[in-house]
């Protein structure tokens, strides 16, 4: 099973950060490649079990199930449930720990999935680079680092 693994560190308290990527409808707000996104059947962005429907800036459009979040440990865990890209069984955390030294946050993004073999370097590569990292990037533009 492929696991994709990216950290990085955010020049802002982990409040401020949680308080930006704890909203699972959220992600046009903060990753530069997210257009829109809604969630499914009116449900609140915060309860387990919701479904958030998003479209790309190229037009892709995927669904992903929220499977976990906990404002205590400040993470949130969800499942792609449909996506033009090659895989299966995608499940995928992020995940903020604070920082004490300069008020900083630690952010990791963590996902496992199936594919075929061939494809797997390529999907490693893309959504390490597009996806995890791309976020960060932004995030810490966002926020000044």
């Amino acid at each position: 099973m492929p696991r994709v693994y990216v950290s990085s560190v955010i020049a802002a308290p982990v409040a401020k950060v949680w308080a930006r990527l704890r909203d699972f409808n959220g992600l046009p707000n903060w990753h530069p490649r997210i257009a829109e996104s809604r969630i499914e059947n009116g449900e609140p962005a915060d309860k387990v079990g919701c479904i958030r429907a998003f479209t790309l800036r190229s037009g892709d459009r995927l669904r992903e199930q929220l499977l976990g979040l906990s404002d205590y440990d400040m993470f949130c865990t969800y499942a792609i449930l449909d996506s033009p890209m090659p895989l299966t069984n995608y499940v995928a955390t992020l995940r903020l720990t604070p920082i004490t030294d300069q008020e900083r946050t630690f952010i990791e993004w963590s996902a496992d999935f199936d594919c075929a073999p061939e494809r797997e370097a390529e999907l490693i590569e893309g959504i390490g680079t597009n996806v995890f990292q791309g976020g960060f990037d932004a995030l810490k533009r966002a926020f000044g680092g």
